[in-house]
């Protein structure tokens, strides 16, 4: 706003329209589910209103703001290229140039089919070779947001294949690009969802397509060159509960048609060069198993590697006929409580594990003649680690990602055959940046149930170290789908950090840190952990002296969003602020309604209140919008929002923030208008969002 006499005098209160929901002879008047209808002139009205009375309550940061944008621009080379990644007889790499919002994607070709060591790119000096293959700005143009979901290059090099949103809705549209003469050809496939992928050959696509309430339930086969209408539909899922998805094994020797629920698995293969066959099932799905399986050749018979949790709460890892997945099976790793196995990735000559112990993520080496897992080890007491761009099927080196707290973003490769590990780059943080000047450090907290939570911290030691004198604190937290929040750097944090906030993370149950049981104790009926675990972790941190009441922040997102509405009610006094992104803070509306996206699928995760009384009451006992309580004096709240978010809807917080502001709460609603659940499009748009909520917490917690 340009002027103090522009600004609105107060907050928007929309209008109660009370509507009556009744379930299980309970009856409950919402007096603001009217906002639900999004086309509709007045509840656009109203979230520009609430827009502008943020802007108008914010008008004060805008300096801060500025400057922590400008902070981050500036710790970041913008002008830059990833870490190339070797496919066929090219270097895949993508770059950033100053100024620009998107990435560009590029390929060299190879110096020679030796080659496994990715060309040193700077940007200032030309790449023999170079061929763009896509610009995301020149994508971009004429369009307020823009997304890939697919991207991919066929095995042969010779054709591109991408999908693009520019609503932020999540549906995308394909396109093939011939890269040898650079022309699209005319195959458009509309409204997809992500990862599509090419055939081996090339000459087909594999795609899924959404039902109407955004789940994922068929898999398309289209040859290239014909109509989209001739396209074959290979797979189509029924029951609402399931996602489906598809892709080819690194071997390209099957295409693999997964569905899964939160609870259930089951996978189809069918032979890559015979793609219009009838694919068969690995194992039959049976409530409450999941697995997973890949591909390997090992003395000479093709063979699946299965991770599943059939009688194995942490997962075990078996080895079965390809031709016969049913048939007898060879434990390759057992199961082990408290170590969760996570996923395999397989090679021609050896395999990659990745699994969790002691509340990180690990890697280690599986050796397919004896099954031993030699992990790769890191030196440091909070990381995070991952495999990385290895799409070869028979590489003498593994790409590996890393990072902390303290570490930037770091790429290795690590050659088999030595045990010796190359650095490739470590994501540069201009400014002299010096990681001694940070530190990190896990503490435990006691829950009321006698649970020791894990909380991991990070600080500038220049203000001292952590504990030694209460300070300004972030806290944030998720706790849901077993979705582990690993320790990684951030640049936009040092923001922060630099003006002595301590940065946080509850690692609450609900998540999946502390293997599968942590997961199960955090969910159904038992989601009130995830919740009260969140505020012993709080009260734990102020009465060990890390930090204040009046100097303590909460974050959380999405499911994080409804942990965060949840500690609201359950403990106002202990927090200064509330950060709620996209939050599901409406749950127990949301998950009655099974034409809603994704509602149906969730029922695993939450319980099915639709159907289940017990359910029902427990799920109102919490719900955030349900549980705003009159005569408490709340923290101050900014729940972020966007307006084509399919998965949290926007109406959850406009309602929520609407019913704080009836009990007197300090409640702002930022919704962006053209963004989906991530959020805004574009880096520097990203950096711009997170310079606002930044600055707000700062503001906060009076450290701004």
């Amino acid at each position: 706003m340009s002027s103090h006499d522009t600004l609105p005098a107060s907050a928007p209160a929309p209008e109660p329209r009370p509507t009556i929901r009744s379930h299980h002879g309970d009856d409950v008047e919402d007096r603001y589910e009217w906002l639900r209808a999004k086309d509709d002139a007045d509840v656009l009205a109203h979230l520009e209103a609430e827009n502008a009375y943020t802007d108008a309550r914010t008008a004060h940061l805008a300096d801060l703001r500025e400057r922590i944008f400008t902070e981050i621009k500036e710790r970041t080379l913008e002008t830059d290229l990833s870490v190339p990644v070797r496919r066929g007889q090219w270097w895949y790499y993508s770059r950033t140039v100053e100024g620009s919002q998107y990435g560009i994607h590029c390929r060299a070709p190879l110096a020679a089919p030796e080659d496994w060591t990715p060309p040193r790119l700077d940007a200032d000096t030309e790449v023999p070779g170079e061929q763009i293959l896509l610009d995301g700005n020149v994508e971009a143009e004429g369009h307020d947001f823009f997304s890939l979901g697919s991207f991919e290059v066929s095995t042969d090099g010779t054709r591109l294949l991408y999908g693009v949103d520019v609503e932020g809705d999540e549906r995308y549209t394909l396109r093939v690009r011939d890269l040898v003469t650079g022309e699209n050809l005319p195959d458009v496939i509309p409204d997809t969802f992500a990862g599509a992928t090419f055939s081996p050959d090339g000459a087909f696509i594999v795609y899924t397509t959404v039902d109407d309430a955004w789940r994922p339930d068929t898999v398309w086969l289209h040859e290239i060159g014909t109509a989209v209408d001739a396209d074959q539909k290979l797979f189509h899922e029924p029951d609402e509960r399931y996602w489906v998805g598809a892709g080819f094994t690194r071997s390209d020797r099957y295409l693999v048609i997964g569905l899964g629920s939160s609870i259930t698995s089951e996978e189809w293969i069918l032979d890559a060069d015979d793609l219009r066959g009838e694919p068969r099932v690995v194992w039959p799905r049976r409530e409450g198993v999941e697995y997973d399986s890949e591909h390997a050749v090992v003395d000479g018979e093709d063979v699946l590697f299965i991770l599943h949790n059939d009688d194995a709460l942490d997962f075990e890892l078996v080895r079965v006929s390809a031709e016969d997945p049913a048939g007898a099976r060879t434990v390759v790793v057992p199961h082990l409580p408290g170590r969760r196995l996570l996923g395999l990735s397989t090679f021609r000559d050896w395999g990659v594990l990745g699994y969790r112990r002691e509340g990180l993520a690990r890697l280690g080496l599986l050796g397919y003649a004896d099954g031993t897992v030699e992990e790769i080890g890191f030196d440091e007491p909070l990381y995070t680690v991952g495999g990385s761009g290895n799409p070869e099927w028979a590489p003498p080196v593994l790409r590996i990602g890393f990072g902390s707290f303290v570490t930037p973003g770091t790429v290795y490769d690590l050659d088999i055959a030595t045990g010796e590990r190359h650095l490739r780059k470590r994501q540069p943080v201009l400014g002299g940046y010096d990681p001694a000047d940070y530190a990190q450090a896990r503490v435990w907290a006691p829950a009321s149930d006698g649970t020791r939570i894990p909380v991991s911290l990070v600080w500038k030691t220049s203000f001292g170290e952590a504990g030694s004198a209460p300070r300004a604190m972030h806290l944030y937290g998720y706790g849901s789908y077993e979705h582990s929040i690993d320790p990684g750097f951030s640049v936009s944090r040092l923001s922060e950090l630099d003006r002595g906030v301590i940065f946080a993370v509850a690692h609450v149950r609900g998540g999946g840190e502390m293997g599968r049981q942590w997961y199960e104790d955090g969910k159904l009926l038992a989601k009130r952990n995830t919740f009260t675990d969140f505020v012993d972790c709080a009260r734990h941190l102020v009465d060990s002296g890390y930090t204040t009441p009046e100097t303590l922040v909460a974050e959380g997102g999405s499911a994080g969003g409804l942990l965060m509405g949840a500690v609201a009610n359950l403990a106002p006094d202990l927090f200064a602020g509330i950060l709620a992104g996209v939050p599901f803070v409406d749950a127990l509306t949301t998950i009655l309604d099974p034409s809603l996206p994704l509602t149906v699928i969730e029922w695993d995760e939450w319980g099915d209140p639709l159907h289940d009384p017990d359910v029902y009451a427990y799920m109102k006992s919490y719900t955030p919008y349900e549980n705003v309580r009159e005569g408490v004096r709340y923290p101050r709240v900014l729940a972020v929002t966007s307006l084509n978010d399919t998965r949290v809807l926007y109406v959850e917080p406009a309602k929520w923030v609407a019913r704080l502001r009836e009990v007197g709460a300090d409640a702002l609603l930022k919704c962006e208008m053209v963004a989906g659940h991530g959020g805004v499009s574009g880096r520097y748009n990203s950096w711009q969002e997170r310079a606002y909520e930044i600055a707000w917490l700062l503001d906060v917690v009076g450290a701004a």
